[in-house]
């Protein structure tokens, strides 16, 4: 049995959720041409995201915001044609799959925006495993429309995936809101992009709940979908394993201080136990205080899962997901081509990249051009006041230790650099065309963080 349904969770934030006992191939209806093509349409929808206000004009798929779960097994091939029913340019971004260049829907660089009363067709078949989610890369549209609710998920099933009693499935956006709860339909001028949550300005908290066996063994798959905030999401009652961080698997580990932070497009994977007794809670919090965007909020619980009625079946002790076969397991450093990038400005201040100001959609050069096959290391230095988020398109890689030449135990395609710090990452170069490197940050990646790197 499964379940769908949007929740809002307070202060301008809410999940979709999809539960299922038994996670099924497909949570949607197919709607099929003759030529096999699922048809998906971007266009404009009415949302009630705060519970004391009017339904709002927002940005949907399929009539609905976040639009639809998009699930398949590892091997199989996805046709998609998206319709575009908006009165602007689109595409159809797959950010955390490792496609193909030619769909990976980043609008001029690996396609032409797709025209209102267009469409486009993606046909791919996914390499890996995982959680990832779709959403608009169409240069300074891409915030706006995102904010709107332009996005969902998607979900690529283990040929056998883990045995679990429950899994959850949580998307969370930070809506912005006016005072009569309805979506700012504006976006920030370039100078004003800031990363810091765009906060509704009404509703009141209402955390998701879950009741679950006694001791069930849940399977949470979490989505950072929205435009700008960073969540600190801290756990109580238990002590779960991270097992996947941005769609590939991890080795397992328990969580820091039991919180980890997700920044804009980061996806995470937890298993664990609910306690036997009847009764037993766990709770999922946002972190407020000092933790916060803005240090005046509060904590507030987001998702609670409850014990109760029968017992679960007797699970082995919990392990991690098989690693990923197609990631190398070394990085060759020694030979690992290198090139660093630099942040600078916001706060009002011009935005700009090592140093420029970016004034075209992509500058002109790549800022690194490397044959297949090439490790590739990328030194990041934040100079903002702000903490930033940068993802990199394509590939995934290895965050090296600060110290010495080893690397953290997962894999990312979205990195978290504290104000005035830096970081590196490592990877190998296999998949070809142009891939950008850019803020995580729609406001941010239209004010100029943004460039892109060439794989041939």
């Amino acid at each position: 049995m499964t379940v769908g349904r949007r929740v809002f969770l307070g202060a301008g934030v809410s999940a979709l959720v999809w539960a299922a006992l038994k996670p099924a191939l497909s949570e949607t209806p197919q709607i099929a041409e003759a030529d096999g093509f699922r048809l998906v349409k971007a266009g404009p929808v009415l949302a009630k995201v705060a519970p004391d206000a009017a339904p709002t004009n927002a940005l949907g798929y399929d009539g609905a915001t976040p639009g639809p779960l998009l699930r398949l097994r590892i091997g199989a091939e996805l046709k998609l044609r998206l319709l575009n029913a908006l009165d602007e340019p689109t595409t159809f971004h797959w950010e955390g799959l490792r496609v193909a260049n030619p769909v990976a829907g980043v609008g001029g660089l690996t396609q032409p925006p797709i025209p209102p009363g267009g469409h486009f067709d993606y046909v791919f078949k996914p390499l890996d495993a995982g959680l990832a989610w779709y959403s608009p890369h169409v240069g300074a549209r891409s915030a706006g429309q995102l904010a709107r609710g332009l996005f969902g998920p998607i979900i690529v099933d283990e040929a056998e995936p883990p045995a679990v009693d429950l899994e959850a499935i949580v998307a969370l956006q930070d809506w912005r809101l006016d005072a009569q709860g309805q979506i700012d339909q504006g976006t920030p001028k370039p100078g004003e992009a800031r990363l810091g949550g765009k906060i509704g300005a009404n509703g009141a908290a209402a955390p998701l709940a879950f009741s679950s066996l006694r001791g069930a063994r849940v399977r949470l798959r979490l989505v950072n979908a929205s435009a700008a905030r960073v969540m600190i999401i801290a756990i109580e009652g238990l002590k779960p394993m991270i097992v996947a961080i941005d769609g590939q698997p991890s080795e397992p580990f328990e969580p820091l201080r039991n919180q980890f932070p997700m920044g804009p497009g980061a996806r995470f994977e937890l298993m664990f136990d609910i306690a036997g007794e009847e009764g037993a809670t766990a709770r999922f919090i946002l972190r407020g205080g000092d933790a916060a965007p803005i240090a005046s909020e509060p904590d507030r619980p987001l998702i609670i899962f409850t014990a109760s009625g029968e017992s679960a079946p007797k699970r082995p002790p919990l392990a991690g997901l098989p690693p990923n076969p197609l990631l190398p397991k070394e990085i060759d450093l020694a030979r690992a081509q290198r090139a660093d990038i630099t942040l600078a400005g916001g706060d009002g201040a011009p935005v700009t990249l090592n140093g420029e100001t970016l004034a075209k959609p992509w500058p002109e050069k790549p800022l690194l051009a490397v044959p297949r096959h090439t490790p590739v290391t990328l030194g990041l230095v934040n100079t903002t006041s702000t903490i930033q988020a940068v993802r990199f398109g394509g590939h995934v890689g290895r965050l090296l230790h600060p110290l010495d030449d080893g690397w953290e135990p997962y894999w990312r395609d979205n990195i978290l650099i504290a104000p005035r710090q830096k970081a590196h990452i490592a990877f190998v170069a296999d998949n070809p065309g142009q891939w950008p490197i850019e803020s995580a940050n729609p406001d941010f990646a239209a004010a100029g963080f943004r460039t892109f790197f060439q794989v041939a």
